[in-house]
């Protein structure tokens, strides 16, 4: 692939993330997240409430928390880390962390 074929797949590339990085309301966040949750950790939506616990409703361990991360990264298009979960504890804590680090 030439010089001129790399920087227009590489610009291409650099415009889909931007597409994908727009503003979400929180209510759009909460809808999407409760879809992507609930199947992924095979529980009811109706489970997943603003005060519910995140670990113990999705019954999350350490390794669990890497298959947030990556449904994060792959629904939103936002990368998460571990100290990011620092103070999360219920959902409503977690649709906030993902409002904030869509919106910036």
């Amino acid at each position: 692939m030439d010089l001129v074929a790399r920087t227009q797949l590489l610009l291409l590339k650099n415009l889909n993330n931007i597409e994908t990085r727009r503003f979400m309301t929180i209510e759009e966040i909460i809808e999407k997240a409760t879809v992507v949750l609930a199947e992924e950790f095979e529980i009811e939506e109706s489970d997943i409430t603003p005060d519910a616990s995140l670990k113990d409703t999705l019954g999350l361990d350490s390794l669990d928390l890497v298959d947030v991360v990556v449904l994060v990264e792959q629904n939103f298009g936002i990368t998460l880390t571990g100290p990011d979960f620092i103070g999360i504890a219920t959902f409503k804590d977690f649709y906030e962390l993902l409002h904030r680090k869509i919106n910036g």
